[in-house]
């Protein structure tokens, strides 16, 4: 049998990512700290930070006073009492958390993590976002690199950026298409999951921890966040019950944020876009990938207060509740937490290594779980039609030119 060329790179031992030549051997150049164009003015997120986190530290300081000081009215206090958190807007739930619940939410924050990771990745081979469909330079409202140099050729590949082996997903520069097969593998199993969670919530009554029936669920949630500020918490329920507070984050995240999600990603493929006439006007590919990337700045933000609200209201009874499916009050949950936070840590630190030295085992992989649906949108052949204003001035140039003499003579005389 005739060897391949896959076959002849693994007997040489190449199949693996060689730095030194990969992508023909570009310099790993790190990205900038984000920055965030406002009007004609680019601010760090550094100095946004550096700003915010006094403010923030003073401003919560000020709504727990003010919170608390609200608690001694008795207009207020009445007003918590009769909207004490939770109420007829959520109806309790008497089964707990059952196995798949459980199973599925453990699922998603695993899978996230990874898409977290490659979505970066991504975000890394052009590290600008525009809200145009020309993408010239200067039009960016974000950026983790310096601006384009207007004054030489300069090609795509030098417009991307490295970022930590322990945070992208590769991590070295211009490896999106290796981090497009992580992204779009998690992406199919995160959306696997969602169906089979969307279908056991409706189909066994468990929505109604996530879905409010009623307008009483403004008011629980106004006295439960008052409750939170003043640092004196409403009494735990979320066996039976969510809060107000809770419902809503849960429902924004799961019926809003995800689908956002979802649609923002399908709408940057070319294919799509073109086919859902949406490559120019107010919503084109590029006005998808900002709300993309706001969508995971939401996620991320989601995952931290949540994280912080689960070990700040009664760690091992809620852990108990993921894990064990229990209202006990025990550490057995915690433990169980610890192992699968384990396991999820060896995973997250073990995939770019694996992912330098596997790379044709990813694509594989890749292929053989979505490669039957891009290959039906290749077959779309749709085609959009840009306006004059829709065209940038600038050519992004796709590769390193030539550096022969020859090439330097023509491109001297203007290619003529």
């Amino acid at each position: 049998m005739k060897n391949t060329f896959a076959d002849e790179l693994s007997r040489t031992n190449r199949a693996s990512i060689n730095l030194q030549e990969f992508a023909g051997g570009i310099p790993q150049v790190s990205a900038r700290f984000p920055e965030i164009r406002i009007g004609p003015w680019w601010i760090t997120t550094r100095q946004i930070l550096l700003t915010l986190i006094p403010l923030g530290i003073l401003g919560a300081g000020v709504a727990v006073f003010g919170a608390r000081f609200l608690r001694t009215l008795p207009e207020v206090q009445q007003f918590i009492t009769a909207y004490p958190g939770t109420g007829s807007f959520a109806p309790p739930v008497t089964d707990g958390f059952p196995l798949w619940l459980r199973i599925c939410h453990w699922l998603n924050l695993f899978l996230m993590l990874f898409m977290i990771r490659s979505g970066i990745q991504i975000l890394a081979d052009h590290p600008r976002l525009y809200l145009n469909p020309g993408c010239t330079p200067g039009s960016e409202w974000f950026r983790l690199l310096g601006p384009v140099p207007l004054d030489r050729e300069y090609h795509a590949k030098e417009d991307t950026v490295a970022l930590p082996g322990w945070l992208g997903l590769p991590g070295i520069r211009h490896s999106i298409g290796i981090a497009r097969w992580w992204h779009f593998v998690f992406d199919t199993l995160w959306l696997a999951n969602g169906i089979v969670v969307y279908v056991l919530l409706f189909t066994t009554g468990q929505w109604r921890r996530i879905v409010p029936v009623s307008w009483d669920v403004i008011p629980h949630t106004l006295s439960t966040a008052i409750q939170y500020l003043s640092l004196d918490f409403p009494p735990p329920s979320g066996w039976l019950q969510y809060n107000g507070l809770q419902l809503l984050a849960y429902f924004t995240t799961v019926f809003i944020a995800s689908p956002l999600a979802l649609i923002t990603g399908v709408m940057q493929s070319p294919a799509v876009a073109a086919q859902l006439h949406l490559a120019t006007g107010f919503l084109n590919r590029q006005v998808a990938r900002s709300l993309h990337f706001l969508v995971l700045g939401y996620f991320i933000l989601f995952l931290v207060g949540h994280v912080v609200m689960v070990f700040a209201t009664d760690a091992l009874n809620n852990l108990n509740h993921m894990t064990l499916g229990s209202d006990a009050r025990s550490w057995t949950g915690f433990l169980v937490f610890a192992v699968m936070m384990g396991f999820t840590a060896v995973a997250w630190m073990a995939a770019t290594p694996l992912t330098l030295k596997y790379p044709r085992k990813i694509q594989h992989i890749g292929r053989w779980v979505i490669g039957w649906l891009l290959d039906g949108l290749e077959k779309l052949r749709p085609v959009a039609n840009y306006q004059e204003k829709d065209i940038s001035p600038y050519f992004w140039v796709n590769g390193t030119p030539p550096n022969s003499e020859e090439y330097k003579k023509h491109l001297q005389e203007g290619f003529r």
